[in-house]
């Protein structure tokens, strides 16, 4: 794509590289950038860590402390455990405030195009209105849960109904319907419950994944569904979502509906629809980035991060696309990706190989 943005003469910043995306990985890029004196913008359409801004209050990870670091500087948490929401979202500011990063946030890149004469434009919306910038280098790591992956059902957007869970106490005393079964929909009920909700489970297949759920928490729903404190509704999906009820089709082993089977009515004062979430492309779309296959993953190189086009990379979860499936590429195991296009960028040669997820 060779179009330029089209505008009147505004002013324009220049920067060899700008870092699209201020998540752990962008964060990370950044220090790698500023201590290779590699002058860069970057730029996040909301607060750092947004994603994990928008995690359940007091959420825990799954991956250790050490696993979820970035640039050298230890997370330490106060009962050497896994570390919670708060506690990352507290380490990210303080590695910002450490390296005296400076990231424009709040300010969305609206487009970005390649220049007839190399390099990249970028038009971006902030606060105080457009802003423009050219660019040699784009490093595109915006992750990849952007959006959730809506139904399409009636009653998908009523006001007692989403896909986002933030606090139990809100549905204290209340019938709370819950449609998926893989972690963030276990840990959802589990909480919910302990907090005074009666929880219902609605999952298109007949049991939980091992593999996905937390190790600590799949016993506890267990035990939760033996004893008849949360109510199990396995093999079902929504069909549609009225006032006060949920309407659920029968599923078969592979957990698409049965056209005969007889729907079920289940007592619902809130809807929590944990069916994932997509990846917004189009950033990638415009840049001209090839993206493939069933989760549109973005074509790169594994060695150097760098795209089908020449002068974008990609980094962090943003590589995954829109998987259909279970979520395998995770901040930990982005890591190598900084030391990758580090060289890249600089020409350098790594010392060793650096394997990351894509070499599994």
């Amino acid at each position: 794509m060779s179009e330029t943005i089209d505008h009147q003469s505004p002013s324009v910043e220049s920067f060899h590289a700008a870092i699209i995306g201020a998540g752990p990985i962008g964060i990370e890029l950044a220090v790698a950038f500023r201590q290779a004196a590699i002058d860069y913008v970057h730029l996040d359409a909301s607060q750092i860590g947004s994603t994990i801004q928008w995690y359940p209050l007091e959420m825990l990870f799954h991956s250790r402390a050490d696993l979820l670091s970035i640039s050298g500087v230890p997370l330490q948490v106060s009962d050497q455990q896994k570390p919670k929401r708060e506690e990352y979202l507290a380490y990210l500011r303080s590695v910002v405030q450490q390296f005296a990063l400076d990231i424009r946030t709040h300010e969305r890149v609206e487009r970005a195009v390649r220049h007839p004469q190399g390099g990249f434009e970028l038009r971006t919306r902030a606060i105080s209105g457009e802003r423009f910038y050219r660019v040699d280098l784009v490093v595109v790591a915006i992750g990849a849960m952007h959006a959730p992956r809506l139904l399409g059902i009636p009653g998908e957007e009523a006001p007692n109904v989403s896909h986002y869970f933030r606090d139990p106490h809100d549905f204290f005393g209340k019938k709370l319907l819950i449609v998926g079964g893989r972690n963030s929909a276990v840990e959802t009920a589990v909480r919910c419950q302990r907090a005074g909700a009666s929880v219902t489970i609605s999952y298109r297949r007949s049991e939980f994944d091992p593999g996905v759920i937390k190790f600590w928490l799949l016993p506890e729903i267990r035990g939760m569904i033996r004893d008849g404190r949360v109510t199990f509704l396995p093999n079902t999906i929504p069909l549609e979502i009225r006032a006060g009820s949920v309407l659920l089709a029968r599923t078969g082993e592979d957990g698409l509906a049965l056209p005969d089977a007889i729907p079920l009515a289940s007592p619902a004062d809130f809807v929590l629809l944990m069916t994932g979430y997509r990846q917004d492309t189009s950033l990638f779309t415009t840049l001209g980035v090839d993206l493939g296959g069933l989760d549109q993953q973005p074509r790169y190189d594994p060695e150097t991060m760098e795209t089908n086009v020449p002068g974008v990379f990609v980094a962090g979860t943003a590589i995954a696309g829109t998987p259909p499936g279970k979520i395998r590429v995770i901040v930990e195991s982005c890591h190598v990706h900084v030391a990758r296009i580090l060289a890249a960028v600089t020409g350098r040669q790594l010392a060793t190989p650096v394997r990351g997820p894509e070499d599994e």
